[in-house]
């Protein structure tokens, strides 16, 4: 049996998909009404093939407790959030869920953590207490790191599609744990050491950050003169060995904007690269207020409570607003005592700010001014209905006369 220890974004979908094929599974999470809406037959968030996924896993087995099993395997898939003074990594939910398992595994378990961690922090967090706890009861633990590569929007495929990666101690036992993702994964799985698989997950999504933010500060020197990013994008492009991203109005959600920071908190004489990179991505929602205000005046806008944003999530199509670019604006907006902004998202159910709107029509009837900050499908198909709007488009995704970009 696999007990599963947190049932979020990534740990949820991993569990649902070891039990659709074929694996005994226990998710756990500290979260009782979590847990009940499980169990009630509920998924916790929306996600593309979620809910298929999870009714196979029901019809396998699969169980939801708050309760730590007594087993030999464990995935550890808890948050890793990141201190914003220091920019280290907070090991904290790892290091209680490690305790919690320690308590009750079985003899030889390994216990594999998918969160993602910075370079190091297995060796200077977790392992004392593995040993600690070795010595104590003479019982033998294994670690193994298997981050996630997962992205929210497209899960369910790339749980199963992604390549991986596994970090174990002893061949042998990553061998083992391979095997047991390779029960649902088709990409190659490769085996190696425990800090190099925690390096090379951080690298992946600083690689992403670094162009990203490449992109985002090609966007701010073309308006400082007033050129056209998107053209000047489309002809570098076609270089056969260059490929530029596109900017937009910031990066949210808990990989591209939490993990490069890893690496700054921990070789801060180092990583100077990555520093400045990832305060280009953190500074595109102040950007972003500064053309609202630019293009207000140039429209002859007068009232800020004629201004909409569309989009609360940090990226399209999902409900998922960690570190949300829309989310950062808004709270940029509060630090200088400015009223709030209208906002609507059609993937938010539940108000989580002021001023937000439930309905495509009233928000636009509302608004004179709509700035598209995520790229919802919705937002595509229903273009016409801002027509006669001002559109301040981040995402440079409508083709329509009149609008305004980054």
């Amino acid at each position: 049996m696999v007990n599963v220890i947190g049932m979020g974004y990534i740990g949820l979908p991993t569990a649902l998909m070891l039990a659709s094929h074929g694996i005994e599974v226990v998710g756990t999470d500290y979260n009782k009404k979590l847990i009940n809406t499980l169990n009630s037959g509920q998924t916790t968030f929306k996600e593309s093939g979620l809910d298929q996924l999870f009714r196979k896993a029901v019809e396998a087995g699969i169980k939801f407790s708050t309760n730590y099993q007594i087993t030999d395997t464990y995935i550890i898939s808890v948050p890793t959030p990141y201190d914003k003074f220091s920019k280290k990594v907070d090991a904290s939910y790892v290091v209680a869920a490690i305790k919690s398992v320690l308590d009750v595994a079985n003899q030889g378990a390994a216990i594999v953590i998918e969160s993602t961690v910075s370079p190091g922090t297995i060796d200077k967090y977790i392992r004392p207490i593995i040993n600690e706890k070795a010595s104590q009861t003479g019982n033998e633990f294994h670690l193994v790191h298997a981050p996630e590569r997962i992205i929210p929007g497209n899960m369910v495929y790339e749980l199963i599609h992604n390549n991986r990666t596994v970090g174990a101690d002893i061949k042998k036992v990553g061998e083992r744990i391979k095997e047991l993702y390779g029960s649902f994964c088709r990409g190659e799985i490769v085996v190696t050491d425990i800090k190099t698989a925690e390096m090379t997950k951080v690298v992946e999504n600083t690689f992403r950050a670094v162009n990203i933010a490449f992109a985002n500060e090609l966007a701010k020197i073309c308006r400082h003169d007033d050129m056209d990013v998107y053209e000047i994008i489309r002809i570098c492009n076609m270089h056969p060995r260059v490929n530029i991203l596109q900017p937009g109005p910031g990066v949210g959600g808990h990989c591209i904007s939490v993990d490069p920071w890893f690496l700054v908190g921990d070789y801060p004489s180092l990583a100077k690269v990555i520093d400045e990179a990832m305060k280009t991505n953190d500074s595109m929602p102040d950007f972003v207020l500064c053309r609202i205000h630019e293009i207000m005046d140039e429209t002859h806008i007068l009232d800020k409570q004629r201004v909409g944003l569309y989009g609360l999530t940090y990226k399209e199509n999902v409900d998922d607003c960690r570190e949300s670019p829309t989310l950062q604006l808004l709270e940029s907006q509060q630090r200088h005592l400015a009223e709030p902004l209208k906002v609507y998202d059609p993937m938010i159910a539940e108000d989580i700010v002021p001023n937000q709107y439930h309905d495509l029509d009233s928000f636009v009837n509302d608004v004179d001014m709509i700035v598209i900050m995520v790229r919802h499908e919705e937002i595509i198909q229903q273009r016409k209905k801002l027509e006669g709007k001002v559109i301040l488009d981040c995402h440079n995704i409508l083709d329509m006369d009149g609008v305004y970009h980054l």
